[in-house]
C-alpha cells in the first residue's frame, strides 16, 4: 500500500506494473490474508499500526479479485481502469499536432509492438497493454533472474523511454493538464 501510493504519484506506469505484481503476489499466497500476513507482511520494517494498514489493504484487494472473478488470472478493475487511462492520454497525445516527440518515440517502437503481436500477443490488447505486459514479463524473468536476449533487452529499453515518456505525459495531465489544441 505505501509503495502502491509512493509510485502512483511518481509514476503510473511503475505504479500498474507494481499493482500487477501485486496481484502475482496475492495469488502466490493462494488468496490467504493469514499467509500474506505472516509470510510477506511481517517480513516488513513496519510498525504494527503500517502492519495492518497494509494487512487491510491486501484484505481489500483480495476481496475485490474473489468478486471480480480474477483469483487466478487477470486483472483487478481498479488497475484495468488505471490502463485504459494511459490509452486515452496516448490517443490524445498522437492525435494532437501538439506532441511531436511523443509521436516520433511511438514509431520508433512501433515496430517492436508490430513483433510482439506477430510471436503471439494478444492481438485484441491495445498498444499500450502489449508495452506494459513485455515490461511486465521482463521484469519476472529479472526477478527470477532468467537470461534476456540482447533484441529483447533493446526493444525494452525503447518502449520503457517510450512509456516513461507517456507517464511523465500523465502525471502533466493530472498536476496540470495538457493542452491537446
Amino acid at each position: 500500500m505505501f509503495i502502491a501510493q509512493e509510485l502512483r504519484q511518481k509514476n503510473i506506469a511503475e505504479y500498474l506494473l507494481y499493482m500487477w505484481q501485486i496481484e502475482d503476489t496475492i495469488r502466490a499466497f493462494g488468496c490467504s490474508l493469514p499467509r500474506i500476513r505472516r509470510e510477506y507482511i511481517d517480513r516488513f520494517d513496519y510498525s504494527e499500526e503500517q502492519k495492518e494498514e497494509e494487512a487491510d489493504w491486501f484484505g481489500n484487494l483480495i476481496r475485490m479479485m474473489n468478486e471480480e472473478g480474477c483469483r487466478e488470472r487477470g486483472h483487478l478493475q481498479i488497475n484495468r481502469i488505471t490502463l485504459q487511462l494511459l490509452v486515452e492520454l496516448h490517443v490524445q497525445l498522437l492525435e494532437s499536432p501538439k506532441f511531436p516527440f511523443y509521436n516520433s518515440a511511438y514509431y520508433k517502437v512501433l515496430p517492436f509492438i508490430v513483433e510482439l503481436r506477430g510471436r503471439g500477443a494478444d492481438k485484441q490488447e491495445n498498444e499500450i497493454e502489449t508495452c506494459m505486459n513485455l515490461l511486465y514479463g521482463v521484469m519476472m524473468l529479472r526477478l527470477q533472474k532468467k537470461a534476456v536476449s540482447p533484441d529483447t533487452e533493446h526493444a525494452v529499453k525503447e518502449i520503457s523511454t517510450f512509456i516513461g515518456m507517456l507517464s511523465d505525459y500523465y502525471k502533466k495531465d493530472k498536476e496540470e493538464g495538457l493542452k491537446f489544441e
